[in-house]
């Protein structure tokens, strides 16, 4: 399941978390959110934003 999570503080901080994400793709999914919140201060990558990429097996199937 993928998540993104939008955590705002007391004081106004906003941070965005990302679940689910492998590689680059949690920075594609929370782009629009980081726009939209403003300027970027700081990041934290996880251990999923390390992970390769797992693609799917393409399968071509012929049917007569």
């Amino acid at each position: 399941m993928k998540i993104i999570e939008i955590i705002i503080s007391t004081d106004g901080q906003s941070r965005i978390e990302t679940r689910g994400f492998t590689g680059s793709r949690c920075r594609d999914a929370s782009r629009f959110l980081e726009a939209a919140l403003g300027t970027v201060s700081s990041e934290h990558l996880t251990a999923e934003y390390h992970q390769t990429v797992q693609q799917q097996p393409n399968e071509l199937r012929q049917e007569n």
